[in-house]
């Protein structure tokens, strides 16, 4: 029996762990009947390749595992900011736009807004260029909410002390996309 893939995005690729994060994210998908898709999979040789190539090499392999998912999980934990990897924002926006269902979540505590206000240090309603804090109560930039919440489903949000490595949200959404998929 084929299972449904699940593409995996999340910035846990920059982690020094980031193939046993893999290994535990594709176990627990596997549980539940699903196959996970790592970014890192392609397996590619990047060796001999000039920066600019090794990135574009990386970001045409992402794009065949992306289209050949059935659906993604993203960690949209915040990474060197407030909000998500840009990387993960680009990759929910190209599975939305195939049509495919996204499950997100963060293991980060607050919105959107407490965040950027902490980050910016400043209290109010705008940050200390003068420029507007988005302040809808949602858990990062209103077009990533609004992507995950028109798939269907809200973002699974949990403060978990392990940040990016830590997997209770995860499963909670792969319990989700088991049942979308009919797994």
């Amino acid at each position: 029996m084929e299972h449904k893939k699940i593409y995996l995005a999340g910035p846990e690729v920059f982690l020094r762990e980031a193939v046993e994060i893999a290994d535990r994210k594709k176990a627990i998908c596997a549980a539940h009947g699903l196959r996970g898709l790592f970014p890192l999979d392609a397996g590619l040789d990047l060796s001999g390749l000039e920066p600019q190539a090794a990135g574009l090499a990386i970001y045409e392999a992402n794009i065949e595992l992306i289209e050949a998912a059935d659906a993604c999980i993203a960690n949209v934990t915040p990474f060197r900011g407030p909000s998500l990897d840009p990387g993960t924002a680009y990759e929910i926006g190209h599975l939305r736009g195939l049509g495919k269902p996204v499950f997100a979540y963060s293991n980060a505590a607050g919105d959107f807004a407490q965040r950027t206000r902490a980050f910016c240090g400043v209290g109010g309603e705008r940050d200390g260029e003068g420029l507007l804090i988005e302040d809808f109560g949602l858990t990062d930039n209103l077009m990533i909410d609004g992507a995950v919440f028109q798939a269907g489903y809200g973002i699974e949000q949990q403060a978990d002390d392990a940040g990016f490595a830590g997997l209770a949200a995860f499963e909670i959404c792969v319990r989700r996309a088991a049942v979308v998929l009919g797994v």
